[in-house]
């Protein structure tokens, strides 16, 4: 259900009755960065990880000259630096990119390297086929048995014109009817969403859920509440009561399929919610003009309909 005045509106929805309802149902995932200490601290920078079934986000801090390094990477990533300033040096395949801070990239598998060209927060997002991080996770111990109304994990098509590193500056101006900035590789789906200054407009709410994927809620600046409801069935053992999780920010909050849920920002300030889905959306992907880089990462040749 989303208010007149979101873009999401005009999304084709499932029909009713298309897919058997699920039976069983997985808890939300919440890591509060903020309120725990990091999971390493190594040559200039303090990183946290928390994961969803399909994916591992690892939140950074860190100084000028910190490399971050993947010896061998199985499959391509993302490196997202959310504010401007500091950019960094991408290292693959011994050819050396340099992009900018509020940018966006898409690197390829093997070895590569993330070196900060000055103090930054850096958010890599890789999926969970790298088993040395997702060991590290703050969640690690969630997910030791696979949640329910998830398919396995596909990737999407590789990129036109063959592997190598693509960057994508995040200065892109609102559209009317665009949702947000979307970015996405082979293997996520990036929203930068718009950020907001002050609480949210609570008559212009947008419950709703998700039939067969997590989505992956990133907290970058402000504080939110995220409201999940579970559907009801014949078995009161799989009932749940709702949550009404408040998390500040850096945190993470990964939503499970088929939980109703929306975001409820409360921050006086500003508040900034980056959403992230692995493997990338079919629906956001099919409206034209939402992803911004969808001439360099095609669809694939047949998509089921998700919602």
């Amino acid at each position: 259900m989303y208010h007149s005045t979101d873009p999401r509106a005009a999304l084709t929805a499932t029909p009713i009755g298309s897919a058997p309802a699920a039976t069983r149902f997985a808890g939300a995932e919440y890591a509060k960065f903020y309120d725990m200490p990091p999971a390493e601290t190594a040559d200039g920078a303090r990183t946290w990880y928390a994961r969803g079934q399909n994916f591992i986000i690892a939140y950074s801090e860190a100084e000028r000259g910190t490399a971050l390094a993947r010896g061998d990477q199985p499959d391509e990533y993302v490196v997202l630096l959310p504010d401007p300033g500091a950019g960094a040096e991408i290292v693959w395949n011994g050819e050396t990119t340099t992009v900018g801070g509020h940018s966006i990239s898409f690197v390829p598998a093997g070895a590569s390297s993330v070196t900060l060209l000055g103090p930054a927060k850096v958010v890599r997002m890789m999926t969970a086929k790298s088993d040395d991080l997702a060991r590290r996770c703050a969640n690690a111990a969630s997910y030791a048995t696979a949640h329910p109304n998830l398919p396995p994990f596909a990737a999407w098509p590789d990129p036109v014109g063959g592997a190598k590193v693509r960057t994508y500056s995040l200065e892109v101006a609102p559209t009317p009817g665009r949702f947000g900035r979307i970015f996405r590789g082979s293997t996520f789906m990036v929203n930068f969403l718009d950020p907001k200054n002050g609480p949210r407009d609570t008559t212009k709410m947008s419950p709703h859920h998700h039939d067969d994927f997590e989505q992956c809620s990133l907290a970058l600046a402000g504080t939110f509440i995220h409201h999940l409801r579970w559907p009801w069935t014949t078995d009161m053992g799989q009932w749940r009561a709702d949550d009404h999780e408040r998390c500040g920010s850096p945190s993470v909050t990964v939503i499970p399929p088929p939980a109703i849920h929306t975001s409820q920002a409360i921050d006086p300030g500003l508040n900034l919610l980056v959403d992230i889905f692995c493997p990338p959306r079919v629906d956001f992907s099919e409206k034209p003009g939402w992803v911004l880089n969808a001439d360099d990462y095609p669809m694939p040749a047949a998509t089921p309909t998700r919602t």
